[in-house]
């Protein structure tokens, strides 16, 4: 037998590596715990910390690619440029019209919603509820046909399918008589529909001028936090007439065979309005414009414009995002729930609140103010949809009444209403990442016309879904809460 000889440093060598992956290991975790709470809610914290503690690397590597929901200094900029404008513009307006008839809080929260938004709130005006799927398309269509001078138009979700085609149609023959026709669509909502490069093709063809939102090209080094988004809905006609709520501008089934299939189509609030407010909606629009195109739209940001009155309707546009700061949306919902003295409707599709919305609805509801909930029998999107389901127990114990809305229809809806004063709707969920990462656009309807038509929708809503009981959800399989609570987990991840 011949004996081989093993240097030290060999036998050595995994005891280094060893201790030196352990000291890694625990520098990562030391280093996370000094930086990731920074300026950043305690539940999203501790959603992320656990996940380093548990996965060091795999944690590290996520937080690096979703942790942050800046955009760049350039879009920051342009934000407060604009913001700086309107202000400017506005400074003889004040938050809301001293002769508003409706109870003293409202005024407070236009107030907020003026120093967080910029815009004010706008009187003169008159809107129109649209719930069913394709008359909403063809109203649109309709304005666009008499359109003179420009159309504005923005949509996360944007496809040229058999629905929309008519629209399409509109906007071409728009631009051939001499009409700008402005048009943006978020990259990633877009691309993920079928269709997506045909409709390219198609708009390469025409004299629409188009910019997709928040674009990511590895090799042009366009690079961002992949899932922050430009959720915004919007549809501006020469300034006098508009159109903005949940509905993307797609077939009710997303051109997906699978959801053909199985009969599932979205179901939509959209409202078009009139009067001073459309001017507001055109800032917004003006403001992803320059974002996107970098062209200043300095006539657009006007937002208010002297003309006959088109209502008695008062309203204010809500515009939120990573380009504001302290979540404004969020802070207006809330403020809003604790205000409701008699009723609470809320609709949303994706109800995964934050510790402040959820104490707001859940003592609402234990104050004595009839809540309600409408969410979807079944969700569209697996995590959401069990986050969501992690929050109905605490909902349901503190008296909130949750109506399912039957599968296989999406309520996609986004809106609710406070006593017989307030309406809100848009493109905000009623969850984190509508609060924290996506730019969304809320206007505030008030007045009690506004909020009886709204309930006529909630009225319908209603008819046709089912009341979800505690007694029920305590049923659940413990492996169903189990999956709930970890989804619940991920949501905090912003």
């Amino acid at each position: 037998m011949v004996l081989v000889a093993v240097p030290d440093w060999a036998t050595s060598l995994p005891v280094v590596l060893t201790v030196g992956v352990l000291l890694v290991d625990f520098g990562l975790k030391v280093a996370a715990l000094g930086i990731i709470p920074g300026n950043r809610k305690p539940s999203s914290a501790m959603a992320w910390l656990l996940l380093i503690l548990l996965t060091p690397l795999l944690g590290i590597a996520m937080f690096v690619l979703l942790g942050s929901n800046k955009l760049g200094r350039g879009r920051h900029d342009k934000q407060l440029e604009i913001n700086a404008m309107i202000h400017d513009r506005t400074a003889h307006l004040m938050a809301l019209n001293d002769e508003y008839p409706g109870p003293s809080y409202v005024a407070s929260v236009a107030t907020l919603n003026r120093h967080l938004g910029a815009l004010p709130a706008l009187s003169d005006n008159a809107a129109e509820l649209f719930s069913v799927y394709r008359e909403s398309i063809a109203a649109m269509t309709e304005d666009i046909e008499t359109a003179e001078r420009f159309v504005h138009i923005q949509f996360y979700i944007t496809a040229w399918d058999d629905v929309t085609g008519p629209l399409f149609d509109a906007l071409v023959r728009a631009t051939e008589r001499g009409v700008t026709v402005r048009l943006l669509f978020d990259h990633l909502g877009s691309r993920g529909i079928p269709g997506y490069q045909g409709m390219l093709e198609r708009l390469r063809t025409t004299k629409i001028q188009w910019r997709p939102m928040l674009p990511i090209h590895l090799l042009k080094g366009e690079f961002r936090r992949p899932d922050l988004r430009n959720h915004r809905k919007i549809l501006v006609v020469d300034g006098r007439v508009a159109f903005m709520g949940s509905q993307n501008l797609v077939e009710p089934g997303y051109n997906k065979e699978k959801n053909h299939l199985a009969g599932r189509e979205w179901v939509e609030l959209t409202c078009r309005v009139e009067g001073p407010v459309v001017a507001a909606l055109n800032v917004v629009f003006a403001t992803d414009w320059y974002s996107e195109a970098d062209e200043l739209l300095q006539e657009e940001i006007v937002p208010v414009t002297r003309r006959e009155p088109a209502g008695d309707l008062t309203c204010q546009v809500i515009p939120s995002g990573p380009g504001f700061v302290s979540e404004n949306n969020l802070r207006a919902f809330t403020t809003l729930i604790y205000s409701a003295q008699e009723r609470l409707s809320l609709t949303s599709p994706y109800f995964v609140p934050d510790e402040s919305l959820l104490y707001a609805v859940t003592t609402a509801a234990q104050r004595g103010v009839q809540v309600e909930l409408f969410v979807s029998e079944e969700g569209d999107q697996f995590m959401v949809y069990h986050a969501q389901c992690s929050y109905y127990r605490a909902l349901l114990e503190a008296g909130v009444r949750i109506y399912l809305y039957p599968a296989p229809y999406v309520l996609h809806s986004k809106h609710f209403s406070i006593d017989d004063d307030v309406a809100v709707l848009g493109s905000s969920n009623m969850d984190m990442r509508s609060f924290g990462l996506n730019y969304e656009v809320s206007t505030m309807l008030l007045g009690h016309d506004i909020v009886n038509r709204m309930r006529k929708v909630e009225d319908i809503y209603r008819a046709r879904s089912r009341e979800l009981t505690l007694n029920e959800w305590a049923r659940r399989p413990r492996g169903a809460r189990y999956v709930d609570n970890v989804m619940r987990l991920t949501a905090a991840l912003q």
